[in-house]
């Protein structure tokens, strides 16, 4: 018995052989979300270790922290209030949970020093080591790029041997300077003999030059040769060649069809660079008696406050994390295909 079908009606038949249908799409299927849940992974397990490291700082500390804080002459009564006052006297495993607690209500103990809020301490401070920490970073980036892709471009095909080798020595020379040793020859050349710049405090533009150079010297010299490097294997791509033969202006293939390729391949130096900076205002701010966490942390290690320190290398190691964090999101929207090689290394 055969049955008719209405016109205008489609009968679902069976696939034809060799053709699959389409699997329904997911978050799954979507490389940017695989790849902003992978980053994001990594950055809450970088934190938790980060978080957990800085609790057991104190209880790692040889000897008695709080009798080490308060001093040989506290008396055992003071030094079992502070330490119940500090919540010190409690389980461990309490101390880790309200620890974590604190990070997230803005409540990271008190000072013994200062005896002050340490939150409250840190919110006064950090804003000066922001901007010496940014202003270094912005300004070692404008001398590292076109520095790199200048002398790229002059010693090209092994011309002007005498400008490398210059580049090459210089660089190496700045870059192997400690901070603080060029912050003191900055000091004594600008401050103290030639008296053009004010050399410790923070009041004004001026105030930012020497420290910010001090800051920014070192690591400019180290990514204008990354850059160098970067830009002298562009140079000879394929797509730098086509854009030569259309008979584009020299300027414009380096600049829009060149350089951007190269400062993407030193994007991830440049986060390391950025994370080593953010060290460097410790010894900085000391020399040049910058109101920052730097001069403040190491006075609270100086006077065994604990309790500060904690917040501090808190502060210091979230800043580090976000900063790489930012430059690996960087370097995705700027090189897709970064997500795409770790796409690769995923699934093997």
């Amino acid at each position: 018995m055969t049955t008719t079908q209405p016109a205008g009606t489609t009968v679902p038949g069976p696939s034809a052989p060799g053709v699959r249908s389409a699997p329904p799409r997911s978050w799954t299927r979507n490389r940017w979300a695989r790849f902003a849940v992978r980053r994001g992974g990594r950055l809450l397990i970088s934190l938790w270790v980060l978080v957990t490291a800085a609790f057991l700082m104190i209880h790692l500390v040889p000897g008695d922290p709080i009798r080490g804080a308060l001093g040989p002459k506290a008396t055992p009564e003071l030094i079992e209030q502070t330490r119940a006052n500090l919540g010190l006297d409690a389980p461990l495993w309490q101390q880790y949970l309200d620890f974590i607690a604190g990070i997230f209500t803005g409540d990271l103990g008190v000072s013994i020093q200062y005896r002050l809020p340490v939150s409250d301490i840190i919110a006064d401070r950090l804003p000066a080591t922001l901007a010496l920490g940014i202003a270094g970073f912005i300004v070692a980036v404008l001398v590292a790029i076109p520095l790199g892709a200048l002398v790229a471009v002059a010693t090209r095909r092994g011309r002007r041997r005498f400008l490398e080798a210059g580049f090459a020595s210089t660089s190496i020379v700045l870059a192997t300077i400690p901070d603080f040793l060029l912050g003191v020859a900055l000091v004594w050349i600008f401050g103290v003999t030639l008296q053009w710049l004010p050399v410790a405090g923070m009041d004004g533009v001026d105030s930012f030059v020497l420290p910010v150079l001090a800051l920014a010297v070192g690591p400019a010299m180290i990514l204008a040769r990354i850059v160098r490097v970067e830009l002298l294997a562009v140079l000879d791509a394929d797509h730098v060649r086509t854009a030569r033969a259309k008979r584009l202006p020299p300027a414009r293939v380096v600049w829009r069809h060149a350089l951007p390729n190269a400062v993407t391949a030193s994007l991830t130096l440049g986060g390391l660079l950025l994370g080593a900076m953010v060290a460097s205002t410790v010894l900085v701010e000391n020399v040049f008696a910058w109101p920052g966490i730097g001069s403040t942390v190491t006075g609270s290690i100086l006077g065994k406050d604990y309790q500060l320190v904690q917040g501090i290398v808190l502060v210091y190691g979230v800043g580090v994390l976000l900063a790489n964090t930012a430059v690996d999101v960087a370097l995705a929207v700027l090189d897709p295909r970064s997500t795409v090689l770790d796409d690769a290394e995923g699934g093997r």
